[in-house]
């Protein structure tokens, strides 16, 4: 059954409203990429390396340029790190319209859900890609600790957290927040087995950028299929 909701979600991925949000969310992304690279490259510029005086070692001519080879490497490092939890958390404030989107076409006889206020979508955004990127880096320990684990760690970390956000998502549109605390208590193994196959595209470049569309087209589905149970 989650395999045929993947599958209506894929199937839907032509409708004009998900490349909007795919657009929307990975413009968005780059555009904050590239004003913070921006500002670092002026942080640097004002602090003006190359004239300072260190302590017992007078003018050192080549530190700025270590420093913005440093700079350099973990720009990249957090470009490659934080992209897709970034676009993730951004493109999350769109996935109403996909969530409608798949409604209009699979269950028309719904009457319209009541609308998410900005703010509080805002808030959630902010919340999930803080525990997305905590939780990660927590993670990262146990990576190193448990190599031969790792790619197992990652997806059942990140399966729960996917599936416990598009879930979430979905079903408090039509059953508040409460409604879906206590149907993905009811629903959990599933709801996390679903997440894991949402994780699986994470590691894969271009296509990572697709799994918050993929994610709350496919968990709507889930949310209607396993709310008749």
């Amino acid at each position: 059954m989650i395999f045929q909701d993947i599958s209506k979600a894929i199937a839907q991925f032509s409708d004009a409203r998900f490349r909007r949000v795919l657009l929307l969310g990975v413009g968005l992304t780059l555009a904050l990429f590239a004003v913070s690279g921006f500002g670092v490259w002026q942080l640097l510029n004002w602090i003006d390396i190359e004239n300072v005086s260190w302590p017992f070692f007078g003018e050192i001519a080549w530190l700025s340029y270590v420093l913005g080879v440093i700079m350099a490497a973990l720009s990249l490092f957090l470009w490659v790190f934080l992209m897709i939890p970034v676009a993730s958390a951004i493109t999350s404030l769109f996935l109403d319209d996909v969530a409608q989107a798949v409604e209009d076409k699979h269950f028309p006889h719904l009457p319209a859900p009541p609308k998410m206020p900005l703010s509080t979508a805002i808030k959630d955004t902010l919340g999930f890609l803080g525990v997305l990127i905590g939780a990660n880096i927590l993670a990262l320990m146990l990576y190193i600790m448990l190599p031969f684990a790792a790619p197992f760690i990652f997806y059942a970390l990140n399966g729960f957290l996917l599936g416990r956000e598009y879930f979430t998502l979905a079903a408090t549109r039509r059953e508040g927040r409460a409604g879906a605390r206590a149907l993905r208590s009811r629903f959990g193994n599933e709801i996390w087995i679903a997440g894991c196959l949402m994780a699986v595209p994470l590691t894969i470049p271009v296509l990572n950028l697709f799994v918050p569309i993929l994610g709350a087209a496919t968990f709507t589905h889930m949310y209607h299929r396993l709310s008749q149970r």
